[in-house]
């Protein structure tokens, strides 16, 4: 099984930048998961941030951090990223990162029911 930890959030101020780590252990995630981030804020559902398929040649992202936030993947490490630029105030929230198992290498997850494990969490605060 797969254990994910989430580091990284914290306070910035707007047009700042943060990087989002997210610590795997157990089962190697690049053999069998696909990754993704997702974020929430209180009273919201979870919204999807962005994924990489398993062989780490695919991503997408949300309309909203397109072109600003950047998945990446180390597989030797058996680590995720999330590198947050031009952070907006209404990028604060919650943000998890989660793994799909999947047999296809290239498949992308977008909603959250699809990822099986997932991470505690951290807060990033983007202030005005």
């Amino acid at each position: 099984q797969v254990q994910l930890v989430e580091s990284g959030g914290g306070l910035v101020q707007a047009g700042g930048s943060l990087r989002l780590s997210c610590a795997a252990s157990g089962e190697r995630p690049s053999s069998n998961f696909a990754m993704g981030w997702f974020r929430q804020t209180p009273g919201k559902e979870r919204d999807f941030v962005a994924v990489v398929s398993r062989h780490g040649i695919s991503a997408d992202y949300s309309h909203s951090v397109k072109g600003r936030f950047t998945i990446s993947k180390d597989d030797t490490k058996s680590v995720l990223y999330l590198q947050m630029n031009s952070l907006k105030p209404e990028d604060t929230a919650v943000y998890y990162c989660a793994a799909a198992r999947t047999i296809n290498a290239g498949r992308l997850y977008l909603n959250a029911p699809d990822y099986d494990i997932w991470g505690q969490g951290t807060q990033v605060t983007v202030s005005s």
